[in-house]
């Protein structure tokens, strides 16, 4: 599949400025509900399928080209399952894989719950696979898992624990790990200056809190923490994080429910976080990006949203001015699950669902 786009289309909701130049094409055939990837070399990624399969796709041909052994078992339903993986910023050396997955804990009465766990990739076959994280946020149906993962400068791992979507009222406490931001060491151990460890009545694990849906997570090269939120029916969400913060859910917002009833009155409250932006209504943000690559040298230094309701990418400037963002790759026509500039610039788009694709976007 091949499309040239060349076009300038200007509408007038929320100021967007719509425009493209880039060609798309298909990379490999059909995957099976496509929700992360991180490449190990430059022309090789790891391919997380919600479905709990991690494949080894050659960048080149898109063809699989292993399927990943050992990997833990998962629950998928829902919006569970094998979600976002990564690798340590030393892969080279280390060799370590980072997962983020649902499934049952008996420690929780049998429910379900977020797990990350890290392992070495050997050949393609996982070994000493480890749970390094289990988020204290027991849930019936995997739903609002959050499951993005991001290592900060200091080496830690933060980890995005969503607010379970029956359990939003939980993410404004700091007794459980519902809505909200973990950071833990690559072992599983708790630094010793996150913001409240010396709270007997806050998990130390926690790093913020008051958010609902994470699934946006990145660091820029000054060490800011980017991060993305899906709203209900509006009040989607672009943050930057700050250790202790409270950013607000579901106590204040810019939204309504699925149902059109109002969740909160209030849009700003003394001590809680306005976000930089806010879509509504709901474009439902799902992966996150901060280019840096040369094949779009024009788009250096923007935040890309890839977006599932509005099926469509937004390019944001950080200015955050008035006609700051851009739609773009809406010819696709398509639930967009994932976005990742490759190591050559060029952007891959997962397009979301059981008939799943990976598209190639370049010059």
């Amino acid at each position: 599949m091949k499309l040239r786009a060349l076009f300038l289309i200007l509408i007038s909701i929320q100021s967007v400025v719509v425009a493209a130049d880039y060609t798309i094409t298909q990379l490999g055939k059909r995957f099976d509900d496509p929700w992360s990837l991180a490449f190990i070399s430059e022309d090789k990624f790891l391919l997380a399928e919600l479905t709990g399969e991690l494949k080894v796709v050659n960048y080149t041909t898109g063809e699989v080209e292993a399927l990943v052994s050992n990997v833990p078992e998962v629950v998928y339903a829902s919006q569970g399952g094998l979600a976002d993986v990564i690798i340590d910023d030393a892969f080279a050396f280390t060799q370590q894989v980072y997962m983020s997955y649902s499934a049952r804990d008996a420690d929780q009465n049998n429910q379900i719950t977020l797990f990350v766990a890290r392992a070495k990739l050997v050949g393609n076959a996982l070994q000493d696979v480890e749970v390094i994280f289990k988020a204290q946020a027991p849930r019936r149906i995997p739903m609002h898992l959050g499951a993005k993962m991001v290592i900060l400068t200091d080496g830690t791992l933060l980890i995005a624990s969503g607010d379970g979507y029956d359990y939003r009222e939980d993410a404004q406490y700091l007794d459980n790990h519902f809505g909200k931001m973990v950071r833990i060491n690559k072992d599983g151990s708790v630094p010793e200056d996150n913001p409240f460890v010396d709270d007997e009545n806050a998990l130390p694990e926690i790093f913020s809190y008051g958010h609902r849906n994470m699934q946006g997570l990145l660091v820029d090269e000054d060490g800011t923490i980017w991060e993305h939120e899906h709203g209900p029916k509006g009040g989607d969400e672009i943050n930057i994080l700050e250790p202790g913060l409270n950013y607000g859910w579901p106590a204040i917002c810019y939204c309504v429910d699925y149902s059109g009833a109002q969740i909160t009155p209030f849009t700003e409250k003394e001590g809680m976080e306005q976000p930089l932006k806010y879509w509504r209504p709901s474009i439902a943000p799902s992966g996150f990006m901060l280019y840096a690559g040369k094949e779009f040298p024009e788009w250096q230094g923007d935040l890309f949203l890839s977006a599932l309701a509005s099926r469509d990418v937004r390019r944001v400037s950080t200015d955050f001015s008035e006609n700051s963002e851009e739609v773009l790759f809406s010819e696709l026509k398509a639930r967009v699950r994932n976005i990742y500039e490759a190591p050559d610039g060029k952007i891959l788009l997962l397009l979301d669902g059981p008939d799943g694709r990976i598209m190639k976007i370049s010059k």
